[in-house]
């Protein structure tokens, strides 16, 4: 397999990203060197199924090599990269059988806690999450987009699949779906929302928070699967 070409990117004024140089009491080094590997995937200063050595990275990152290497360890076991020794680095490749491994995967864990928001969730915060979702519909409807209302649309992404994740009250799970939240960033780093995609989207998930009223468990998770679904087949353009 040929490596994929190293490409240095600039980072555009105003990028949020936490500045990872000096020394940070609430940070370990080896979660420095996490955080900037991500960044550098995120930001695609490190290509999709690149292939690199460790003093790639090192130059690239700006890093000394333990910590380095304990981040590496690291992501090697959430499967984000595979470790060649006296070879390479090999960085996962964000393709089609990703995708539909990352959407199944959400899938599988997700249905429960569709199950379990609709049967004994909290009425107070369902009805919360669906009174933004029609707030921020009509926004859309009344042609506004920007990138307000994409940042609205991505806060209500967290805010229903963490209920969903929150309701299995399971803290393996919990640490399982924010490591497969690096997945779903990856898959989606080529992926343009538009108004009308977000508004179905919303609507998709009103389905799920409307049955959730109705405490309806079937209908809850029969629509958080077709969700995903519709989902999956927009990412890799079959819808």
């Amino acid at each position: 397999m040929r490596a994929a070409t190293l490409k240095a990117t600039r980072e555009p004024p105003g990028t949020p990203f936490p500045d990872l140089a000096g020394t940070d009491d609430d940070a370990s080094l080896a979660d420095k060197a996490y955080a900037a590997i991500l960044r550098g995937l995120f930001d695609r200063s490190i290509p999709s199924g690149a292939e690199l050595s460790q003093a790639d990275l090192i130059r690239l990152l700006g890093m000394t090599v333990q910590p380095l290497r304990d981040a590496l360890r690291r992501l090697e076991t959430e499967g984000l990269v595979t470790i060649h020794a006296r070879s390479c680095i090999r960085f996962v490749r964000a393709d089609l059988e990703l995708s539909r491994s990352t959407y199944q995967f959400r899938t599988l864990i997700e249905r429960g806690g569709a199950r379990i928001l609709a049967e004994r969730g909290d009425a107070a915060e369902i009805q919360a999450l669906v009174d933004d979702h029609h707030a921020l519909i009509a926004r859309l409807e009344s042609s506004a987009w920007s990138a307000e209302e994409n940042i609205a649309l991505d806060l209500l992404e967290e805010r229903l699949h963490g209920a969903l994740i929150s309701a299995l009250r399971n803290e393996l799970i919990e640490n399982t779906a924010r490591r497969l939240k690096n997945y779903v960033t990856l898959v989606r780093l080529d992926w343009l929302t538009t108004r009308p995609l977000a508004i179905r989207t919303l609507r998709e998930h009103l389905e799920i928070l409307n049955a959730c009223v109705a405490r309806d468990a079937d209908a809850a998770e029969a629509a958080l699967v077709a969700h995903f679904q519709l989902a999956l087949q927009r990412l890799i353009g079959m819808e």
